[in-house]
């Protein structure tokens, strides 16, 4: 499978991660609507966007410039090497 490159293609796909992720927190709280669900949900939400960021973003700016990361398995190979050195 060739890289995603058309940019349209590429807005269309976030839009629909975007879509995706408002409709299952719409379910979640159709489900269970409390407060305290809400605030778990959006406790998830941020720490995962965080560590996202933190995987790609810092570990390639501060950490290891030289390494590029392809995704979160490569990032996961990434920790599993450094730590066996």
């Amino acid at each position: 499978m060739s890289d995603l490159t058309s940019p349209r293609v590429i807005k269309i796909k976030g839009l629909l991660f975007l879509v995706m992720g408002l409709l299952a927190s719409a379910l979640i709280l159709i489900e269970a609507p409390s407060v305290k669900n809400l605030l778990l949900l959006v406790t998830v939400i941020w720490s995962f966007c965080r560590f996202y960021y933190f995987a790609f973003y810092v570990i390639e700016r501060y950490v290891d410039p030289s390494y590029r990361f392809s995704g979160l398995g490569s990032f996961v190979k990434y920790l599993l090497r450094r730590s066996r050195s």
